[in-house]
């Protein structure tokens, strides 16, 4: 059988299939371009990175799928990546054909290292798998959940990418080859750290309550080298209603909220950078057509030119009203109708697509990402995603909330989610874009010993660390625990790194050049018992 361990090149795949609505066709592989009927599957080797191209005249394409019949030897243990949140189950494990890898995995043996992924923002949405016989890729280029209908344009779906290194440490290398995957990282100019009181508020909230915690953040800040944040979170928005809504209209503050800009105002004159959630995607506004919305659940569709320029809209006038930071939240649900964990492995059901359908899904996720972009660049304005394509995103946001919620109520969640998604998406921080692990909840529910050391963990990686910190819980000497975090935490100097990920799915040990921090994220009387049906996922075999 063929060996990975001899030299691997995209270009000897052993099998092409292409999925169409009409008709499936497996392909040996040929040295030309592959031609069925009226579309055309190209691929160009540069010697950096393997390219695939489709074009098609009429056929609606779904999906591509490579096959490389080269396994990789089979002591090897594989981590892979995420469709968009970790939700606690990122970890390295022996080769197994039932997992899928969104976008890359790594495999590692004794003394080599192996990297396979397609570059940042493609134009499908692609996944891996690898078995005991080979390696497989699969390019879904649906817009939505039916065939794109490209009516000849050439597409780029994707450019493969494969790195290999000997005697090499796991993380460094895993650094290393997301840098090659993301060769236009942007990134914030100034550390971002600071407050968000979602995690004790959770939507209760009001502007005597945020300017009552931004006081409580600068106090916990003194002695810091930049000035903290505070973000408002969801809360201030029009037609806000408790546990029922969270969406649009975005045009104004409500009863607790009557200024919005007003308040960033103060917030700008107290000594910290005003930030912003907002849900872009869910809006009731009525004025709104029906074709500018999504089929299959009513929200605003980024494939319509005229949805994607309301968009912009209300970027804008968040942005003018003087909001340093915007977070933007619930794009890939609102987009697919899943949860990452719910996306096995295909991103959506099919039935329904976007009002383009000359567009593929990750192009329509790409747009929406864009036109944000484009108009904070005007007012220099920090981006951080939440429920976002980090793969898509990288390059047009600055930060991503890379792992599912933390909590202020259960100490079992945030060791779930929050530490996960800091060991093993840590590579993509300063590759990607910055790294937000999600918040440190105070809320008095969760012992001051575990949050003490979650806050802490995440200064010393240099990620951005926010507190959800209810006033007055702490004491004096948990305070000033708490505020020579935070003051480490506003120079983001520290970058250590998690020593035992290849042992566990919760790192405890963590070092750097300066030394080794060992963590205890467990009760002495064990984890709680508590049902995660929601989190139960399979994979599902294409059809």
């Amino acid at each position: 059988m063929p060996d990975i361990q001899k030299p691997f090149h995209f270009s000897s795949f052993d099998f092409v299939t292409v999925k169409t609505s009409a008709e499936t066709h497996k392909i040996s592989r040929t040295d030309g371009a592959i031609r069925i009927s009226d579309l055309c599957v190209e691929c160009e080797d540069d010697g950096q990175a393997f390219a695939i191209y489709l074009t098609a005249a009429t056929s609606a394409v779904e999906w591509i799928r490579f096959r490389w019949n080269k396994p990789l030897p089979k002591q090897a243990r594989i981590l892979g990546d995420a469709w968009e949140r970790g939700y606690g189950d990122l970890e390295w494990r022996g080769i197994s054909g039932n997992r899928f890898f969104p976008w890359y995995f790594l495999a590692s043996t004794e003394d080599t290292q192996y990297g396979f992924g397609v570059k940042t923002r493609p134009s499908a949405m692609c996944y891996w798998q690898a078995d005991t016989r080979g390696i497989t890729l699969v390019l879904d280029v649906r817009c939505g959940g039916e065939g794109v209908l490209l009516n000849g344009r050439r597409l780029k779906a994707a450019e493969l990418v494969y790195m290999e290194e000997k005697g090499t440490d796991s993380f460094r290398f895993a650094q290393d080859f997301c840098r090659i995957l993301c060769p236009d990282p942007i990134f914030p100019k100034i550390p971002v750290y600071g407050s968000n009181n979602w995690y004790y508020a959770y939507g209760m909230s009001s502007e005597e309550e945020i300017l009552s915690d931004t006081d409580y953040v600068l106090e916990l800040t003194k002695g810091a080298k930049h000035p903290p944040f505070m973000v408002i979170d969801d809360c201030w928005q029009e037609h806000h209603r408790l546990d029922e809504y969270n969406g649009g209209p975005w045009r104004c503050g409500n009863s607790k909220f009557p200024d919005m800009k007003g308040l960033a105002d103060k917030l700008v004159q107290k000594g910290v950078h005003p930030g912003i959630w907002v849900r872009f995607l869910l809006n009731e506004d009525t004025a709104i057509p029906d074709d500018w919305r999504i089929s299959h659940n009513g929200c605003l569709d980024p494939s319509h030119p005229d949805a994607l320029e309301y968009i912009r809209q209300d970027v804008r006038r968040i942005c003018e009203w003087g909001y340093e930071l915007i977070k933007h939240d619930f794009s890939t649900f609102d987009l697919f109708g899943r949860w990452g964990f719910e996306m096995n492995p295909l991103v959506t059901h099919g039935g329904w697509h976007f009002h383009d359908r000359g567009m593929t899904s990750a192009e329509v996720v790409k747009a929406l990402y864009q036109a944000i972009l484009d108009v904070t660049k005007e007012y220099n304005a920090i981006i951080i995603g939440c429920n976002t394509i980090g793969h898509l995103g990288a390059g047009l946001m600055h930060a991503n909330r890379t792992g599912d919620d933390t909590s202020g109520r259960n100490w079992e969640r945030t060791r779930r989610m929050g530490i996960n998604t800091l060991a093993f998406r840590l590579p993509q921080h300063k590759t990607f874009y910055d790294v937000d692990a999600d918040c440190v909840g105070i809320a008095g529910n969760i012992p001051w010993s575990f949050n003490r050391q979650w806050a802490d963990v995440i200064a010393e990686s240099g990620t951005p660390l926010f507190v959800s910190a209810k006033p007055g819980l702490l004491n004096d000497t948990e305070q000033e625990e708490l505020r020579q975090i935070l003051v480490k935490a506003s120079a983001q100097d520290c970058h250590k790194i998690p020593a035992d990920w290849k042992e566990t799915d919760c790192p405890e040990v963590w070092e750097d050049e300066n030394g080794q921090i060992i963590y205890n994220w467990y009760d002495e009387s064990g984890s709680s018992m508590e049902s995660n049906d929601s989190l139960f996922h399979i994979t599902i075999p294409l059809q």
